[in-house]
Parts: C-alpha cells; sequence; structure tokens
C-alpha cells in the first residue's frame, strides 16, 4: 500500500477501537491493568493517538530507505532507515511481521513508562511520519519538505503537550498501527512475512490483491479511508 492509505487507516482503526480498548480493563474488573493502556481518553490524547498511530502504521516502511517517509527529517531518518533495512534484512521482512508489532507496542510502552526523553523522541518521530505519509511537503525538494516536516511536527507536538496530553496509551498506538500496516500490505499482491522468522508471505484474502499505487488504492482506497476518518473524528468529539 502507498503511505497515505497506511496513514490514513491507522487514524481510522485508532479512532475506531481506542475508546473501547482504554475503557476494558474497568469493563472487566481489573483496574489494576490500566498501568498497561491509561485512563479513558480525553478529547485530545484521542486525537494525538491517531496521529500517532497513523505514524507508526508507517513504522515498518522505515526497512526502504529509498521510500519517501525515509526523508522525513532529512539526513536523520534516512540513515535511521538504512539502519532498520540492515538489521531487518530488507524490505518487507522483519519489520512486516506480528512479531515486531508486538515488540514495537511492548517497546513504545516500556520507553513511555520510563524514559521521559525517549518517549518524547518516538512520538515527535510517529508525528513526522503521519505529517510526510499524507503528503505534506515540497514535490522535489528533499531539503525544504523535511524543515517544512519538522516545523509541522514541532508545532503539532508542542499543541499537544499545551493541551495537556498524556501517553499512557503509546505503546497500544505503536502496536496498533505497526499491526494496521501489516494487515493492510498483506492485501496486496506481495504479501507479508507474518510469522517471521517463519519463511513465507501471506496475503488475506489470496483472491484481493490490491496493487500498489493502482487506480483502486487512488481512486477508492484512499478517498474512502478519508471519509472514514473524518467521520470517526466527528463522531468520536461530538458531545455525548
Amino acid at each position: 500500500m502507498m503511505g497515505h492509505s497506511h496513514a490514513l487507516s491507522g487514524a481510522a482503526v485508532w479512532l475506531a477501537v481506542a475508546p473501547a480498548l482504554m475503557a476494558l480493563p474497568d469493563a472487566v474488573g481489573h483496574p489494576e491493568l490500566a498501568t498497561l493502556t491509561g485512563p479513558i481518553l480525553t478529547p485530545p490524547e484521542l486525537v494525538a493517538g491517531a496521529v500517532v498511530c497513523a505514524g507508526a502504521a508507517m513504522l515498518p516502511d522505515l526497512d526502504h530507505p529509498s521510500a519517501t517517509i525515509a526523508q522525513t527529517f532529512g539526513p536523520v531518518t534516512w540513515l535511521l532507515s538504512k539502519g532498520v533495512n540492515f538489521v531487518s534484512g530488507g524490505h518487507r521482512q522483519a519489520t512486516h511481521s506480528l512479531l515486531f508489532s508486538a515488540l514495537a507496542g511492548v517497546g513504545a510502552h516500556l520507553l513511555g513508562e520510563h524514559y521521559a526523553i525517549g518517549r518524547d523522541i518516538l512520538v515527535v518521530l510517529m508525528i513526522g511520519l503521519a505529517i510526510r505519509a499524507v503528503g505534506i511537503g515540497v514535490p522535489g525538494r528533499t531539503l525544504t519538505s523535511a524543515i517544512v516536516n519538522i516545523g509541522l511536527t514541532a508545532a503539532l507536538f508542542f499543541t499537544f503537550m499545551t493541551l495537556g496530553v498524556t501517553y499512557a496509551w503509546l505503546g497500544l498506538a505503536i502496536g496498533v498501527g505497526c499491526l494496521v500496516h501489516v494487515i493492510g500490505d498483506c492485501l496486496t499482491e506481495r504479501g507479508c512475512p507474518v510469522l517471521w522468522p517463519i519463511k513465507g508471505r501471506w496475503l488475506l484474502p489470496w483472491d484481493i490483491g490490491i496493487k500498489t499505487g493502482k487506480a483502486f488504492e487512488k481512486q477508492f482506497l484512499g478517498p474512502a479511508l478519508s471519509i472514514a476518518v473524518i467521520a470517526l473524528f466527528c463522531l468520536r468529539l461530538m458531545p455525548a
């Protein structure tokens, strides 16, 4: 799938399932589980979570140094992408698996719990990936696009800070976003190594075979996901 499809699907899934997931600890009578998800989301946290989950839905593609998102923050994200590519074994390998999704979610949760600076760096990266994925930038100007992205990312991050956003839900958003990416790529003709390190690529379902960047994705899937995100935003933020 293309970047904007991944990002929009991440935001849509977060808006659809986050309130129920965040309420789950109380619903099952185990409030001590709230340490994993935090309390019910405030409106700013719901929005921040959608942005972070959209960015996390791009995270597996940092294994592709030639991808647009690898230029999000210029040389910084390009070098990060080169490192991810080397460690993961190439594009659509380790990062496109259930194991990576789980480890990313757990790792983000532990980082958020114990290292505030690391948590903030991760949130900034997710915001930047989300902004870049939806196509904000200057065509043909990599450095200019990176500068624009840095400015917008900083503005959004400090807006969330001003609004009192906390990040007890960070691990959940990262894990969901990565999982959404894997499922999305399993709908394409190439599939994903879902059970990595076990070899073999999965396609779900086998008869769809969406071709990345072709008419169906551009003319139907992308607009449909955009409408879904807007509708879910309105639904979730509407006064009860």
